[in-house]
């Protein structure tokens, strides 16, 4: 497997840029990489750049759910695994369909490891606050993930701390994460829910989305994990983030078409079936501005994305206002990217 090295920053490329009062003030810089089934096939930037995925890594940390048999011993549906796929924004939605799932495995919110934060839903956040209520750990966004996790812990008969790297899903993930990005891991950090976050280069997350994109079904136990894992995703997008946010609304504007994933940081991933191609993208300042923007505007380049569409247009281009309604400046992207 390859070794890789380059630090984020090195040969980061501009993509999206904001000017105000005629003057450019600020631009956003980073790597992105578009794989197919052979290896890259487009690439700005430096492809070797080492990032942490978080966030959109969650379909490779998703396999051993499906791939140990876990899945089908509990009967889980897609509406699940998009659930174990999201960045959720703890909408009552969300949080409801994480207690179902903690409930019928005969756990409680307590076996959780993922830690409680207040739920972006804005709808949820008021109620707790009216009722007096603490935010749960159901409430973290990746609350769908770690219901995912407990399932594959309790199917192995495992330990309850199933965060710790050394716990047999987590070998399972990191063994997932290198045969699917073809790289040994660089390294490895804690992310928000607790769980180990394994390192990877650009390039290596763009494989791994090429290898869910051209994943079929009746091919394996890896093909048909990939296959189902990405079909359940852009069936259910509003399962995937919610409402006015990024990954539900661009899937929405695709159709069903596309898988995308967002990760803190600003890294962003697609998973293109129709055209065989995996998507990855990493911002070098962690602003999601500018992850949207590319990854939209990558989504247009290869043609499953209208750029015309509001939900493109909207993160790819346009004026800027402030409180008054007044024009303040405009977004667009930088000369050359994506080309």
């Amino acid at each position: 497997m390859a070794q890789i090295g380059a630090q984020v920053g090195e040969g980061a490329v501009p993509m999206l840029e904001v000017w105000r009062g005629g003057i450019q003030e600020c631009v956003h810089r980073g790597h992105a990489v578009i794989c197919d089934a052979k290896g890259i096939v487009a690439a700005w930037g430096n492809p070797d750049a080492v990032i942490f995925p978080r966030s959109s890594a969650k379909m490779i940390q998703a396999l051993p759910l499906i791939e140990t048999g876990a899945a089908a011993a509990h009967g889980l549906t897609d509406r699940q695994l998009a659930l174990a796929c999201a960045s959720h924004e703890g909408a009552e939605l969300h949080v409801g369909m994480a207690a179902r799932w903690i409930a019928d495995l005969g756990l409680t919110e307590a076996d959780l490891r993922c830690g409680a934060h207040e739920p972006s839903n804005r709808a949820e956040r008021d109620r707790l606050i009216r009722a007096g209520e603490a935010p749960c750990q159901l409430h973290n966004n990746c609350s769908g993930k770690h219901s995912g996790f407990l399932t594959v812990t309790r199917h192995l008969k495992a330990g309850p701390e199933y965060v710790e790297i050394d716990h047999p899903l987590q070998k399972a993930v990191r063994a997932a994460t290198e045969e699917t990005t073809g790289e040994t891991v660089a390294g490895w950090g804690v992310d928000g829910c607790s769980a180990p976050n394994f390192a990877m280069s650009v390039a290596g997350l763009a494989r791994s989305m090429a290898a869910f994109a051209t994943a079929r079904e009746g091919h394996g136990a890896r093909e048909d994990a990939m296959h189902r894992l990405t079909r359940a995703m852009a069936a259910h997008p509003e399962l995937v983030s919610g409402e006015g946010r990024a990954c539900t609304e661009l899937m929405r504007a695709m159709g069903g078409r596309v898988a995308l994933k967002g990760g803190a940081e600003a890294v962003y991933v697609g998973i293109v079936p129709e055209k065989g191609l995996g998507i990855a993208l990493k911002v070098v300042d962690g602003g999601e501005r500018g992850s949207q923007a590319a990854i939209a505007a990558l989504l247009a380049r290869i043609g499953v994305l209208d750029p015309a569409h509001p939900e493109a247009v909207k993160r790819m281009a346009g004026v800027q206002r402030n409180w008054r309604g007044l024009e303040t400046g405009f977004l667009r992207l930088a000369p050359g990217f994506p080309g």
